[in-house]
């Protein structure tokens, strides 16, 4: 019994224990849920406290501001409605490179004081700046007017002659100041560069890379120190690259059109230079719309907001060049008001409207065309020539065995020559002489015309033309007493008779001349006859007669007076017949007169030029081009690269196309070998750079002009550019993915040897960029690297 009452006092004992620790656990957990009560509580008084805090600070701010801005409030008012403020970054990088590149360009400028390469053209049209006096050339005006300007403020009269490359300059050239502006924008493209890849997400040390690379080019050191037009025109394309770059970075935000507008407007400046930075804007607008493209997926933009942003794009792109455009050619055609050795390219109302032109040597020709009218006929567009006959005949066969009408040649002729009038003749009169009233030719008139010396009458038969079969035959009608009537009306069509009314006016009138019986028109082909007609050009009578080619108009005129043919003859031999009162020309009638002569009918090239060169041989740098050589030692001027940059580049071009065709394929099989924002960096690289050299240097594979290794400067500097993009990602390839110190720090070491052969290349040939150090027939040999190299040795 006494063991059941010990378990009962041992039982009740464990349940008081456990009683009183339930109890214990639950006055813990009360104290918790108190103390996190008042931890809470706290909490929240904490945050009033700040909240009052912040109160008290704000409280005690404004009453400072208070106190001292009744104060300050008149200076602050004044102050803010007249001072603007700028924020100045200084990035010492781009300033460093600006004054080297400086050095380098302005380095005793104003030597060799001889006409060099180009010089002999640009100082030519400065000239003609200076003098008012027209000129033509197939670029645009705004590189020759930077010139220009820069020679008028230096007072600089036009005198001097450039006369041949060599010729010294004298005293009164203001020499510095008319190389001062190639120079300067020559200096300007290296920082330029420098922050264009700085906005193509590279870094700085790469940028460096970049501005050193063309800092220590020769060709682009040679082309910046002379008057030429390359560094203006890379300038402006570059500066124009980089706005766009900097534009779609901030997108269509207010400061990023202003970018947009700017770059715009820069690369219109550079197409007002030379018509190649076509390209150039070409790239530009490639840029902005793919960009555009990419925001048409983007839900976030919705359809008002995407046709706003396309019609502000197209605007700027179209409004901002127009304007500059027309500005410039608006300064170009007013500047140059006074006739000159260039007019014979224009039309004879061009050439009449300007001071002391065609106009000023007439006296008293009529203006209607008439019965009677002895004329002189203009092949109006292209090339510069009269319609021509003489007393030589077709030769019976050509060498394809074809035979001929055997009829006297009419030809196209282009020099001023008794040979080149005719007569107006009504079908139905039988005299040539004007009569009173005047008996005028109007629109769809039909008339004959009769060559003034040898009184034939322009002819057409169904005959195929000597040099194009695919045309008939125009000649003046012998008659051979053969089966071969004379076919020799033709009828006139006067085709801006709108603006000048239905009769045949002098000068003003456009006209075509179609034949009757076969109802073609009369045209200059353009192809040169050989050795029987004199290399003169063919005219032909042709089916399709809406065409440039098919247009004349009236230049001399004189109306005959005597029936006598020998006194015509006597008439035509003796008179000067050439317009006598000057024509008014609007200045878009000038303006579209000249863009028309400008890209379609420029000045001929100059045919196997020794120094010309073609695109394949650009990129090694096959041949350079002699800029000037001194008349007293060999010391000259050449235009050639730095030969490592060049071969470099050319290379990093394989690389990188190598390097993305196989990302692109990996990419295809869902392999991410690089992280994505350093493979959208690489294709960002190769949408600017790459494109960009590819839209440069291509496009020359289809020109039939001459070229020469400057015309692939603007693709150079792509190149580079993109070489040191390749650089920079090879380099971060070798860190993040071969993770081999050995490797990164070979790399490195090729990487300073490489930059090191830049440099002493560079200085190996700076001698050829100055043309200030005599040398020797041994310096010569040292310095030619390459067997296609073709310098000048003077035999002393």
């Amino acid at each position: 019994m006494e063991n059941v009452r010990n378990r009962k006092i041992a039982k009740n004992k464990n349940k008081k224990e456990k009683h009183d620790k339930l109890e214990e656990l639950s006055e813990i957990n009360q104290g918790l849920n108190e103390t996190n009560q008042e931890s809470n509580q706290n909490d929240e008084d904490l945050k009033g406290i700040n909240r009052n805090i912040e109160k008290i600070n704000d409280n005690l701010t404004k009453n400072e501001v208070m106190e001292s801005f009744e104060e300050s409030k008149r200076k602050l008012k004044i102050k803010s409605s007249c001072t603007l403020q700028f924020r100045i970054e200084i990035d010492f990088i781009a300033v460093i490179l600006f004054l080297a590149a400086l050095y380098t360009r302005f380095y005793k400028l104003e030597q060799p004081k001889y006409i060099v390469f180009d010089e002999l053209h640009y100082g030519k049209y400065v000239s003609l700046y200076m003098k008012n006096t027209f000129f033509f050339d197939n670029h645009p005006p705004l590189g020759k007017q930077l010139i220009a300007g820069a020679a008028y403020m230096a007072g600089y009269d036009g005198k001097f002659k450039f006369d041949r490359i060599g010729s010294p300059y004298n005293e009164k050239v203001p020499l510095f100041a008319m190389r001062f502006i190639p120079a300067f924008f020559g200096s300007l493209l290296i920082p330029t560069a420098y922050y264009l890849m700085l906005e193509t997400g590279l870094s700085k040390p790469t940028a460096l890379l970049g501005g050193l690379l063309l800092l220590l080019d020769n060709a682009i050191l040679t082309q910046s120190r002379f008057i030429l037009m390359e560094s203006m025109l890379i300038f402006f394309t570059l500066f124009g690259l980089l706005c766009v770059m900097r534009f779609k970075r901030l997108e269509m935000k207010r400061m990023g059109t202003g970018w947009l507008i700017l770059g715009s407007a820069a690369l219109t400046c550079g197409l007002c230079v030379k018509y190649v930075a076509f390209y150039s804007f070409c790239l530009f607008i490639s840029i902005i719309f793919k960009d555009f493209w990419k925001k048409l997926a983007d839900k976030k933009f919705s359809n008002v907001n995407l046709i706003l942003n396309f019609l502000i794009l197209t605007s700027i792109l179209t409004i901002i060049p127009l304007i500059i455009y027309l500005t410039v050619f608006s300064v170009h055609l007013n500047l140059l008001y006074k006739a000159g050795p260039h007019d014979s390219i224009m039309t004879s109302a061009f050439q009449a409207s300007l001071e002391g032109g065609l106009a000023s040597i007439t006296k008293g020709q009529p203006l209607l065309v008439a019965h009677g009218s002895q004329i002189t006929l203009r092949h109006t567009h292209g090339r510069t020539c009269w319609l021509h006959s003489h007393a030589h005949v077709y030769p019976v066969r050509y060498p394809d065995k074809r035979g001929s009408s055997h009829q006297q040649q009419v030809t196209c002729y282009s020099f001023k020559d008794v040979n080149n009038w005719w007569i107006v003749k009504r079908p139905q009169k039988n005299d040539l002489v004007v009569e009173k009233p005047i008996d005028s030719i109007k629109h769809g008139d039909i008339i004959q015309l009769v060559h003034g010396i040898t009184s034939r009458a322009l002819n057409s038969h169904d005959v195929a033309a000597p040099m194009s079969p695919q045309c008939q035959e125009v000649s003046c009608y012998i008659d051979y007493n053969v089966s071969m009537p004379a076919q020799n009306l033709w009828r006139v069509e006067v085709i801006n008779r709108d603006q000048n009314g239905d009769f045949w006016h002098t000068i003003q009138s456009l006209v075509r001349l179609i034949h009757v019986d076969s109802n073609q028109a009369l045209k200059f082909s353009g192809r040169q006859l050989p050795e029987w007609g004199f290399h003169q050009h063919e005219v032909v009578a042709d089916r399709i007669i809406y065409q440039d080619d098919t247009v004349w108009n009236v230049e001399e005129h004189r109306y005959t007076k005597s029936d006598d043919q020998k006194e015509r003859e006597r008439e035509m031999v003796s008179a000067e017949m050439i317009p006598t009162t000057a024509t008014k020309l609007s200045f878009w009638d000038k303006f579209f007169e000249l863009q028309y002569k400008m890209i379609f009918s420029g000045t001929e090239s100059v045919q196997n030029h020794m120094y010309s060169s073609e695109p394949l041989e650009w990129p090694l740098m096959s041949r350079g081009i002699a800029y000037w050589i001194s008349n007293t030692s060999n010391a000259q001027i050449h235009l050639l690269g730095n030969l490592l940059i060049w071969y470099s580049s050319t290379i990093s071009l394989f690389l990188y196309s190598s390097l993305l065709i196989f990302y692109l394929l990996r990419r295809r099989r869902k392999c991410y070998d690089i992280p994505e924002k350093m493979y959208e960096n690489f294709v960002l690289v190769g949408e600017v750079f790459f494109v960009g050299y590819l839209f440069h240097f291509i496009p020359y594979f289809f020109v039939e002009r001459t070229l020469f290794l400057h015309n692939y400067l603007p693709a150079f500097i792509f190149k580079v550019l993109l070489m040191a993009g390749l650089i920079e990602h090879l380099f971060t390839l070798f860190l993040t993915k071969i993770k081999v110190k050995f490797i990164t720090e070979m790399f490195l070491f090729l990487l300073f040897l490489w930059t090191f052969g830049i440099f002493y290349v560079f200085n190996k040939f700076l001698i050829l960029s100055y043309g200030l150090t005599p040398l020797t027939m041994n310096d010569i040999i040292n310095l030619r690297w390459k067997d296609t190299w073709d310098f000048i040795v003077h035999k002393h």
